[in-house]
């Protein structure tokens, strides 16, 4: 494993507003996995009016709280320093791939068709487009490739019941229907593919000039291990800071909510800040945005 500096400061986090006509239970997944190319340095979360939450890990190892939600509005604030590497991702494999009877056990359910990932209706598609291409990171990289192109971003364009065949079948979507296609067409070659949930800034990258959200992108084990793909910018990106991972999209919700209720404030961010002039709980302030030009801003 190469050596990763910590050496740039993200802050992410999000400010959700829900109003409920009664007591609602629901399920918050906003805290970042602390993992290899993270430290997590500052954090805060709170639950506004809601009774007293507890967390605990799903079958994913997702960090989840569980609480509910009080009639009237509900405020669900969370925010995070988070330590990152100033290098870009890397799509390296290491080690040969692994033939589908020798994967551990607990990643075959990852090669399975699930309910955004309806890779057994896309297994025609699939070997027709990529069945000539390599197993292992060119047939990834192909099918990668194959939805940056021909699956058209569109902003708000998502609809929370589209699978990957229907995504590929209309050819346009959100972050989360370029994620989707790519892992369905991934595990429809018995590649381990996850769905990932988290936050992006824009470091080293231009700013686009869409709202700052929640961006959903996919891992796929190749050589012993995950390696992170993102089809929709399709290359390789610096600071990503994960949230979830799991199946698909049911996996990744920030917010499940069991009843009634209305998002009446939705706000993330994710951008690079100073550590020595920013702290969680100040108000989100892009004028001390580090990021967002093709440059790397160190502190």
């Amino acid at each position: 494993m190469a050596w990763n500096p910590l050496n740039l400061t993200v802050r992410v986090g999000c400010n959700l507003a829900y109003t409920t006509p009664v007591a609602t239970p629901a399920l918050f997944v906003l805290k970042p996995r602390l993992e290899s190319r993270m430290l997590l340095m500052q954090e805060t979360i709170s639950f506004g009016i809601g009774l007293p939450s507890y967390e605990f890990q799903d079958a994913h190892g997702n960090n989840t709280y569980r609480s509910t939600l009080m009639p009237g509005r509900n405020v669900i604030r969370h925010d995070a320093l988070v330590a990152v590497s100033s290098l870009p991702e890397s799509h390296v494999v290491h080690g040969p791939i692994v033939a589908i009877g020798q994967l551990p056990f607990e990643l075959l359910r990852y090669t399975l068709p699930s309910r955004y990932c309806d890779s057994d209706k896309l297994r025609d598609f699939a070997w027709q487009h990529f069945g000539h291409i390599q197993q292992g990171l060119q047939r990834v990289q192909a099918i990668c490739n194959w939805i940056h192109h021909n699956i058209e971003y569109r902003f708000a364009s998502g609809r929370p019941d589209l699978s990957a065949s229907e995504v590929i079948a209309r050819r346009h979507g959100v972050c989360r229907d370029f994620a989707h296609s790519a892992i369905a067409l991934c595990r429809a070659f018995n590649l381990p593919a996850r769905y990932v949930t988290g936050h992006l800034p824009d470091i080293g990258f231009q700013d686009p000039g869409t709202p700052m959200d929640f961006h959903a992108y996919c891992e796929v084990y190749l050589g012993n291990e995950w390696i992170t793909f993102d089809p929709r910018f399709n290359i390789p990106r610096i600071g990503r800071i994960k949230i979830a991972h799991g199946l698909d999209a049911v996996d990744g919700a920030f917010t499940t909510i069991y009843g009634e209720a209305t998002l009446d404030y939705f706000e993330v961010w994710a951008y690079q800040v100073d550590p020595n002039m920013v702290k969680v709980g100040d108000p989100v302030d892009l004028s001390r945005r580090m990021d967002g030009t093709p440059f790397i801003r160190l502190s």
